[in-house]
């Protein structure tokens, strides 16, 4: 069958303690017009986003071990409102969603943390972060100056903050957070809202501002974020970005340290050294404050993952990839430009800044503090192929094509983000077999063994099989209808057809004519599988018209919808729709054509392994499984189980999982 967004329970546990200091209490976070300030000392911050739902509450603080040794200050994560509030008032905060559990993990490593409350998060993430019950209050209108979507973000800002004031966990209180975000780039969609739009933004300014967080706001996004809120970059290279105050510090809230992955689509790759150079160029410019996006991607457990047709794996080519696992050489070679930046420093935050050209692509800047002996410079060649020599204060300097040299005291370069020293590792899986599940005690074979595999299914029923169904005239909407659910609904009809019908005596063809919004759609007749199609993430809506077999007498036409996601991101992406729109007809009947879009249908949310928990271990004990060496592939509706586990090996380290797949 297509694509099917069961749970993926992959789980890797790692256990890591440590002591650090924490925030001291009474701390206080303002900005100039340079950089951030704490307890008024201007600092030049490097910040690694990690999604506290992307990764298991177990896997915490290694994750954040990892980035403090990578030589990160700051955490950053967006608050997922739909994780939160799944059902209007009705909170959790439990497991994945332990929001404070995260952030006092983050405290204890001794780092900071950037709280992006959004409430909306795009983050490739289900519905961008909105709860679908949003979409059933009558007049509302999602990131507008609409008063119900308004009342609700208020409602659930205020939560979030209150939470956080109670755990003591602003940097005042003596926690972690320095920064809040409120918005998520709305600036690309503002227009589409007209005037009101603007007045939406403006609106959002205010309501954060009286939150009362004594703490700086950021938009990421956003050129017209009212004073005093800060406007921030996002996007792969941020140099060249300005603030819209010359009172406001250059921030960079997401520099993509790779790309999210999409079905059908390539794995995404980008170069460490791109990374690196994208990293010195902006600290060479101006800038104090920036933020991988992501530090760590983790994985859309469940059915989070948006798009449509996003995966479930979110592993961004992070510097920690998807495991917890560091990935170098990019990991490594980061560490190595934060030192040499965080070297830097004392120049960045309070020298006076000056450029020197040495032709086209080829550029000093230099900070330097009067009569102090504090120097710093940066030497950038920015040309995409072109190797380049430079004189500087009476020394010569190697740049190669597309890259940054820092020298912290001006003379000696220390670093150059195209110079990888860091050893390069490579990560595998290989399969192993049974036995390696089994307690020590019982092993009975070697890691050599030839690896053995078991895999056991389950048939689901077509069509609609339980009492939970219901009927309406013509086609309903998918996403509202199933209203987060579940990804499948079942769109069922009948068609009584004549012994006379010419193609059952000249055996000439009937066709099945279905349009759909998406994503996906698998049609049966008479319970035996007819055909399949799919849409993909540039184009979600397809014509699925294909030949069909039917018979004198009364013939089921079962029609299976299935969603890859929700819209997270663009204008309106609240209310952009799936499922099956039609028309819905059969084609070559000796009336010609006879139309079942406006028929009475009858339909049936989710599938009967679903309402049975067949992806949680106790669900799948509950009910018979076949087993044996190879299974089925001819079934269209299988539910599949294989029980092992897999050796994730590099030079420098191994490790075992086990999972669950069904």
């Amino acid at each position: 069958m297509a694509i099917l967004r069961a749970l993926w329970p992959v789980l890797l546990v790692v256990f890591c303690l440590f002591n650090s200091n924490s925030v001291n209490a009474n701390t206080t976070v303002s900005y100039d017009g340079r950089a951030l300030l704490i307890n008024g000392q201007r600092k030049v911050l490097i910040s690694g986003s990690i999604h506290y739902p992307r990764s298991t509450p177990g896997m915490w603080p290694d994750l954040i071990a990892k980035s403090k040794a990578g030589g990160l200050d700051v955490i950053e994560t967006y608050v997922f409102w739909n994780m939160h509030e799944p059902e209007r008032r009705q909170y959790n905060f439990k497991g994945r969603n332990d929001l404070v559990r995260f952030l006092k993990t983050i405290q204890a490593a001794g780092l900071y943390a950037h709280l992006r409350i959004g409430p909306y998060a795009c983050a490739e993430w289900n519905y961008g972060g909105f709860p679908v019950w949003l979409h059933s209050i009558q007049g509302i209108q999602m990131r507008t100056d609409n008063e119900p979507f308004k009342n609700e973000m208020t409602i659930f800002t205020t939560k979030i903050v209150e939470m956080m004031k109670a755990e003591k966990l602003f940097a005042w209180q003596g926690g972690p957070i320095i920064l809040g975000q409120i918005e998520n780039e709305y600036g690309n969609q503002e227009k589409h809202y007209g005037e009101k739009g603007k007045a939406y933004i403006n609106w959002v300014a205010k309501m954060a501002e009286a939150q009362n967080i004594n703490l700086p706001w950021v938009m990421c996004q956003q050129e017209d974020a009212p004073d005093p809120i800060i406007n921030a970059c996002n996007g792969f290279y941020c140099d060249s970005f300005e603030p819209n105050s010359m009172k406001k510090p250059k921030m960079w809230t997401e520099n993509w340290s790779g790309w999210f992955l999409t079905f059908g689509g390539r794995v995404p790759h980008r170069p460490t050294e791109d990374v690196a150079f994208a990293v010195a160029r902006f600290y060479q410019r101006g800038g104090t404050f920036q933020n991988y996006y992501m530090y760590h991607g983790g994985t859309n457990f469940g059915r989070t993952a948006g798009g449509p047709f996003i995966s479930t794996s979110y592993d961004y080519d992070a510097p920690i990839d998807e495991y917890g696992y560091i990935r170098q050489p990019k990991w490594g070679h980061l560490k190595e430009l934060h030192h040499a930046i965080k070297q830097s420093e004392a120049a960045l935050v309070n020298g006076e800044m000056h450029s020197i050209s040495f032709g086209h692509d080829l550029q000093a800047t230099v900070y330097s503090v009067n009569s102090s002996g504090i120097c710093a410079a940066f030497l950038s060649n920015t040309h995409p192929r072109k190797d380049a020599t430079v004189q500087f204060n009476g020394k010569s300097y190697y740049l190669p094509a597309w890259s940054v040299s820092i020298l912290p005291d001006c003379k000696h370069a220390v670093f150059n983000t195209a110079k990888i020293s860091t050893q390069t590792s490579s990560m595998a899986m290989e399969k192993v077999g049974l036995e390696s599940l089994l307690p020590a005690e019982t092993e009975t074979s070697s890691s050599d063994t030839k690896p053995s595999i078991n895999w056991s299914w389950h048939k689901e029923p077509i069509g609609i099989r339980s009492g939970e169904n219901f009927s309406s005239n013509g086609l309903l909407e998918q996403l509202y209808t199933a209203k987060d659910k579940s990804d499948f609904l079942w769109y069922t009809n009948s068609v009584h057809l004549d012994e006379d019908e010419p193609f059952l005596k000249n055996k000439s063809q009937v066709y099945l004519h279905v349009k759909t919004r998406g994503h996906a759609l698998h049609v049966f007749i008479n319970g035996q599988f007819a055909g399949t199609q799919w849409g993909s993430y540039n184009n979600t809506s397809f014509t699925m018209h294909i030949p069909i077999t039917l018979k004198a007498g009364t013939n089921e036409i079962d029609l299976l919808s299935v969603t890859v996601g929700w819209q997270n991101y663009g204008p309106f992406f609240d209310t952009w729709e799936a499922g099956i729109n039609g028309p819905v007809m059969l084609l070559g009947l000796k009336n010609g054509t006879k139309d079942l879009t406006f028929q009475k249908w009858n339909y049936q949310i989710g599938l009967n392994g679903e309402h049975q928990r067949l992806y949680s271990k106790t669900g799948a004990n509950a009910v018979q499984w076949n087993s044996g060496t190879y299974p089925p592939n001819t079934t269209a509706l299988i539910w599949y189980r294989f029980i092992g586990s897999c050796r994730l090996s590099s030079m420098h380290q191994k490790e075992t999982m086990q999972w669950l797949w069904t």
